[in-house]
């Protein structure tokens, strides 16, 4: 059974750091891509994030804060979140991608919240 779980969402004050963790299992990790997608309260989802495993792409407004990451011998992505600001305020999902590029299997999501 495929399976994704993320953590390390919380609050912090704009300016300040998280990291997020996406610990998968349940199929062959190095195989496959692995995006963030967020969905900000009252609005729709938006991609965050890819890893292929050999490029990294990111959204324009998260380039130069935000960093993804992967280990494949643990079978997890991070997403580093530098310099928060306000408007990052989202639930953050995980997405094992298909074999199509497809958003395929989602996490449950992490809550980030930043504000004073």
């Amino acid at each position: 059974q495929v399976r994704l779980v993320e953590s390390g969402g919380g609050w912090v004050q704009p300016g300040e750091s998280l990291t997020l963790s996406c610990a998968t299992s349940g199929f062959t990790f190095h195989w496959y891509w692995i995006a963030w997608v967020r969905q900000a309260p009252g609005k729709g989802l938006e991609w965050v994030s890819t890893t292929t495993g050999t490029e990294e792409t990111y959204l324009d407004s998260v380039k130069g804060r935000f960093t993804i990451s992967r280990d494949n011998a643990k079978n997890t992505v991070f997403l580093q979140m530098n310099s928060l600001e306000p408007d990052d305020t989202a639930e953050y999902f995980c997405v094992k991608m298909g074999s199509h590029y497809e958003y395929e299997i989602w996490g449950q999501g992490t809550r980030v919240s930043v504000s004073f």
